[in-house]
């Protein structure tokens, strides 16, 4: 999301005025006591963290050469899924949701890989599913949504980024969350949601089926610093349940996590798996710098805390190969800013509620992320799923290079 970029036009488009006035609640916030730009822990990121039990959780990895075409994905898709579930979970005539990334129109890496995407579509109904379905809500930036009216579209924003045609090529239905009015949702509880003051609103049709396939992308973050499995579930959300996410924004990055406690999410979620083929490493979540390495990977676990730690080391090892002025320019990676970040989540919470809620929401800090350890959102899972996971890697293919096994292993792994 580009700040300068308005959302669907209609009565709740920011003015100008509004905006200059939110940019000086943002500076403000920036100079009042007890803010900083950012937050730093004291001692080593580390500090306190503990493994969960003695079990492993296996990542699976295959690698891609980035020359080596269609094909070779399917394959790498194919490979990692059969390697990280056996699939005895899914019984001939079941009902599986894919649950992607598509907060925008713009092509993968900003949003879920669509050759992923038709891959598992492929192998779900090989193995004997009866019936797929892809759904998802896009960012508030480009649809909005209320009780009483709705602007624009998740389907139309599916098909420009290319999921749309990619589900039905395999048989799959596309589902927009909007679609289905402001009471096609039910509320649903956190079993560890300390930070929620309310329950979420879910999609009704999460009730409808049997297993969710949850298939993020590896990309850097303006707001949460990088968004991975745990930070898609806000797609999940009504706009009422993300409202209260950005409002009350000294949580934000905690609520993240704990939304991923639901029972509908802990009871059906089998699996996630991340095309990274290409990495969005600046800005995010829609715009950015593409990083395509000679070998990308593909990322699967049945646990979205050791998936996610894996991925967010493949993340910052991408960010170590983008230029340093495109990485570390201000207008190119605002997130270094503490007053930027702050401001956008305010725009936001202005398109969720209007200028009122932007000016009374809560200060969001930015925090730096140089390595698993520091991340907020994957601290804050440590905690509710009580503890660090074991991560052991498996290479699906023998195809990912020796050097970056050993970089991601070193990564996700407690320092002694």
């Amino acid at each position: 999301m580009r700040i300068c970029r308005s959302g669907p036009r209609g009565p709740d488009l920011l003015t100008r005025r509004d905006f200059h006035r939110l940019v000086a609640a943002g500076v403000a916030a920036a100079v009042v006591p007890g803010y900083a730009g950012s937050q730093a822990s004291a001692g080593p990121a580390w500090a306190g963290l503990t493994y969960a039990d003695g079990k492993r959780r296996p990542v699976v990895l295959a690698g891609v050469p980035r020359a080596a075409g269609e094909a070779a994905a399917i394959d790498a898709i194919r490979r990692v899924t059969l390697e990280a579930t056996d699939l005895t979970w899914l019984t001939r005539g079941d009902t599986v949701l894919i649950k992607p990334v598509c907060n925008s129109g713009n092509p993968y890496p900003a949003t879920t890989d669509p050759v992923a995407l038709r891959a598992m579509i492929s192998l779900l109904r090989e193995k004997g599913a009866r019936r797929v379905i892809v759904g998802d809500m896009s960012g508030v930036q480009f649809v909005r949504f209320t009780q009483d009216r709705r602007s624009g579209s998740s389907r139309e924003l599916m098909t420009r980024n290319g999921m749309a045609p990619a589900c039905e090529a395999a048989g799959a239905e596309v589902h927009a969350f909007e679609e289905a009015g402001w009471d096609g949702f039910f509320d649903e509880v956190p079993r560890r949601g300390a930070n929620w003051r309310r329950p979420l609103l879910l999609p009704r049709i999460l009730k409808e089926v049997d297993h969710v396939v949850l298939m993020p992308r590896c990309s850097r973050h303006l707001l949460a610093g990088s968004t991975l499995g745990l930070k898609a579930a806000v797609g999940w959300w009504r706009h009422d349940s993300r409202s209260e996410y950005h409002h009350d924004a000294a949580t934000f990055t905690q609520k993240t996590a704990e939304s991923n406690t639901t029972p509908s999410l802990l009871d059906k979620q089998r699996l996630v798996l991340t095309s990274a083929t290409k990495v969005l490493t600046t800005f995010g979540p829609d715009d950015g710098f593409v990083h395509e390495p000679d070998t990308g990977l593909v990322i699967a676990s049945t646990d979205v805390i050791a998936h996610d730690m894996v991925s967010l080391a493949w993340l910052l090892e991408s960010r170590t190969r983008t230029p340093l002025d495109v990485k570390d320019g201000l207008f190119e990676d605002p997130y270094r800013s503490g007053t930027l970040v702050n401001l956008a989540n305010r725009v936001i919470a202005a398109w969720l509620g209007g200028f009122g809620r932007a000016l009374s929401a809560e200060t969001l800090v930015r925090h730096d992320i140089d390595s698993v350890w520091d991340d907020r959102v994957l601290r804050r899972a440590f905690e509710v799923f009580d503890g660090v996971p074991r991560v052991e890697l498996v290479d699906a293919n023998g195809l990912v290079p020796r050097e970056t096994s050993r970089a991601l292993a070193a990564a996700v792994a407690l320092p002694t």
